[in-house]
């Protein structure tokens, strides 16, 4: 988690930092952070008209054309044919509803998240009926 930490400074939306790691037998195979795709102006330079705006949190999220951290992580194993099947996904927020459709879709078997981000009753629900383990990760103090 300590990693995903890092990785979400590399984050270019202006609203929300947010990052996934994905890792299977012990070792880093693919990681993501939220923002603008591939060759598109980054969020912080306009890149994003939504978060640009002055929309409140949580309205106008069809207008954001930024990509969550856990897509750009499935995203990024796809470009270099590595296969997520039977993978760990540990991001620092926990993953909202098109997420956990793409990480049931991938194989991901496992998902620790950090905070609580509209974990929504259908996430866990997918989750259960998929056979995913899902849960909180906690720091030890």
């Amino acid at each position: 988690m300590n990693i995903a930490a890092v990785v979400k400074t590399r984050g270019n939306c202006i609203r929300r930092q947010v990052a996934a790691v994905i890792v299977r037998d012990r070792r880093i195979i693919s990681t993501g952070y939220n923002g603008t795709p591939s060759g598109i102006r980054n969020c912080y330079e306009g890149g994003c008209p939504r978060c640009a705006g002055n929309s409140p949190s949580g309205s106008d999220l069809g207008e954001c054309i930024c990509a969550h951290a856990e897509e750009n992580a499935i995203i990024q194993a796809a470009n270099y044919g590595v296969a997520l099947k039977g993978a760990t996904l540990y991001s620092t927020e926990s993953p909202c509803l098109i997420c956990a459709k793409m990480i049931i879709s991938a194989g991901i078997k496992k998902v620790i998240y950090e905070n609580e981000y509209h974990h929504n009753k259908q996430v866990k629900a997918l989750f259960k009926q998929a056979g995913i383990v899902c849960r909180k990760f906690m720091r030890k103090l």
